[in-house]
């Protein structure tokens, strides 16, 4: 055995894959990084400005304070403020000395509104995981698993190849069978590139991940129409009028008709709702530029892959209108572009091929590795020359 030929087998054992070990769904993300960072913002801002409302009441004590009459005494003066914050109502008197009353409750049920906003922004997320991230999760894995077992059979062929070349004793014979093989297409493994097409006229996946970002633009919608309309009601009103003569305390002279309240914790309720307001202000282009992505194909990862045979999706124009599960996968196969072992090798040798490719037809990573094992892609001239001598 030739110390080339020996040079050229430990070439093709290291540029094989490794068998992975030990489970490889946990290393998948299930979730594009936009979508992730759309998740934590959402669902995590207005807990978070829960918490602060909360600090803010535990640290402050009442969030009214309501300027009671000298005679009152303390326990009374702490009815009034129970009361007029219980009743949360502003009294007033309009154009025509008629009076009128307007509530104040977004203050009040500022922490609760925020939570259902959390929780709403969370069933976009709670859809994904249930109706889609169980297909996707196979897919995944068996794309990743046949993209990487790809990889290896083409090495492994070229290994073959190295060693019928070796024990051959009539260059002849090994290239024409060579050729015949080219021709039958024995060298290619139409399984994964077959399931790929078919993934084109499937819609499970798109539509669900349309689904989640449509709701999280209607929430959002909703939050704005939620804010515009009660909170800007009561944005600037600090000082409210509140009547504590209900019930028992109707007749009673003593008691004024209207006391003047002040909301403590106006200045919260502001900052959170400007606040809320700026984050989704923010997510939406977002969101809208998740949708955008399903509108075009992304062929990075196809271009790369083209080197593997029978993987010409790009080259044969397979590819139809992109709104379909196919185009999902590949989103999801770069953001877990590091599970793709022979995406590392496969990038390499793609960008070696632009250079040979002036002296050689190099198509495949069967091509190019055959090349680096010491043979020629083709047939070599002297031996078709001498075929045609032979045959005038």
């Amino acid at each position: 055995m030739s110390l080339a030929h020996t040079a050229a087998e430990y070439m093709l054992s290291d540029a094989l894959l490794p068998d992975r070990k030990g489970p490889r769904l946990k290393g998948l993300r299930l979730e594009l990084p936009l979508d992730r960072m759309v998740k934590f913002v959402a669902v995590g801002f207005p807990l978070l400005l829960v918490s602060l409302a909360f600090a803010q009441e535990f640290s402050s004590g009442s969030p009214i304070s309501c300027f009671c009459p000298s005679n009152f005494s303390i326990r009374q003066a702490a009815y009034v403020d129970s009361s007029c914050w219980d009743s949360l109502v502003h009294h007033e008197q309009d154009e025509y000395g008629q009076s009128k009353t307007k509530s104040l409750w977004p203050h009040k049920a500022l922490p609760y509104s925020l939570l259902a906003l959390a929780m709403a922004m969370y069933l976009p997320v709670l859809l994904w995981q249930y109706a889609a991230v169980p297909a996707l999760s196979s897919d995944l894995l068996f794309i990743i698993s046949e993209l990487d077992k790809s990889y290896n059979r083409a090495i492994r062929l070229v290994q073959h190849m190295l060693k019928i070349r070796q024990e051959s004793s009539d260059p002849d014979v090994f290239w024409d069978e060579l050729e015949k093989a080219r021709k039958e297409r024995y060298f290619e493994f139409p399984l994964l590139e077959q399931y790929l097409a078919c993934k084109q006229r499937s819609h499970s996946l798109v539509a669900t991940y349309l689904l989640r970002n449509a709701l999280l633009l209607l929430f959002t919608s909703a939050t704005y129409l939620y804010l515009g309309h009660f909170h800007l009601d009561v944005f600037f009103q600090e000082e409210f009028s509140c009547s504590i003569k209900t019930g028992l305390l109707h007749d009673e002279t003593h008691i004024p008709d209207l006391i003047t309240c002040r909301l403590t914790s106006l200045s919260v309720f502001q900052i959170v709702s400007l606040a809320s307001v700026a984050i989704h202000t923010l997510l939406v282009p977002v969101t809208l530029y998740n949708l955008t992505r399903l509108c075009r194909w992304d062929k990075r990862l196809l271009s790369i892959y083209e080197m593997l045979p029978a993987f010409d999706l790009l080259s044969r124009k397979m590819l139809g209108c992109p709104i379909n599960d196919l185009n999902v996968i590949l989103l999801f196969l770069r953001a877990n572009v590091s599970e793709l072992i022979s995406f590392s090798w496969l990038s390499v040798l793609c960008a070696l091929k632009d250079t040979a490719t002036q002296k050689h037809n190099i198509d495949t990573v069967v091509d190019f590795m055959t090349l680096l094992a010491g043979l020629e892609p083709s047939k070599p001239k002297h031996l078709t020359h001498g075929m045609c001598d032979e045959n005038p």
